[in-house]
């Protein structure tokens, strides 16, 4: 497919995925934290950030498009239940996206900023150095935001066959893996804060990150995995500002009044 003509160079559009189908928590993009639903959350920080010129949003549900269309975002297409089960990798809804944008409307941009509705607790000042760091290297396949790994995988086991541990790194011995943790290499884990993707990377290479990561290394924030992190986050938002929060209670009604 020749998508480079159709690409606009510098134009950025913001990227949320939300399927229906979460199996750890039911319904969890459109799950409510203080009135508003977390995919509210990313279309806010997305509507915030002056280097996204639109915000879309890749859903397999016509509800879910519906509340994301009340809370600012596009849902020009639907996603085709084959890119929305629970073993679905990323790059099938991104080329669904790019595929349909372009053959709908000839033109492409050259980034999208990939936003999990699960971190409901982005910061502006954050998510544009992000935009700044990826627009800067032209190099760069991708960048992707993540929190240092306090516990080194390196000193981690698994259980073989046969009831001895190995040690996760193939070709250290136990004793190794026992050293203190300081004497092993600090390591990062990715965690959907935000990430930024190249379309003609994608369209070229049909993979989302490529070898040429940036990595833009933040504190650890809130991610929405289980009930829990529901509770934790209603708890968090209670005793500290939410920028977003603040952002939406301005300009939207909470997903119950609507309703």
């Amino acid at each position: 497919m020749d998508l480079k003509s159709s690409i606009r160079q510098g134009l950025m559009y913001a990227i949320i995925p939300a399927r229906a189908g979460s199996k750890g928590v039911k319904n969890k993009n459109i799950r409510c934290v203080k009135g508003y639903p977390l995919l509210a959350y990313a279309i806010a920080a997305a509507a915030r950030c002056e280097y996204v010129s639109r915000i879309i949003v890749s859903t397999d549900s016509e509800e879910y498009a519906k509340i994301a269309k009340y809370y600012g975002a596009e849902t020009p297409f639907l996603r085709p239940a084959e890119y929305a089960a629970d073993n679905s990798p990323d790059i099938q809804f991104m080329e669904h996206a790019i595929t349909r944008l372009y053959e709908d409307e000839g033109v492409l941009p050259e980034y999208f900023m990939h936003l999990r509705p699960t971190s409901p607790l982005r910061k502006k000042d954050i998510v544009d150095k992000a935009c700044e760091l990826m627009l800067a290297d032209k190099d760069a396949t991708s960048l992707r935001s993540a929190h240092k790994q306090v516990f080194p995988p390196y000193k981690m086991f698994y259980a073989g066959e046969d009831g001895y541990f190995s040690c996760f790194n193939e070709g250290m011995t136990p004793d190794e893996a026992n050293n203190p943790r300081q004497d092993f290499k600090q390591v990062y884990v990715p965690d959907g804060y935000v990430d930024i993707l190249k379309t003609s990377f994608i369209a070229e290479n049909h993979l989302m990150h490529g070898n040429h990561v940036i990595a833009y290394t933040i504190d650890k924030s809130v991610d929405v995995d289980a009930k829990e992190d529901l509770e934790y986050l209603e708890f968090y938002m209670e005793k500290n500002r939410s920028e977003l929060y603040e952002y939406l209670k301005e300009r939207y009604k909470t997903l119950e009044e609507t309703v």
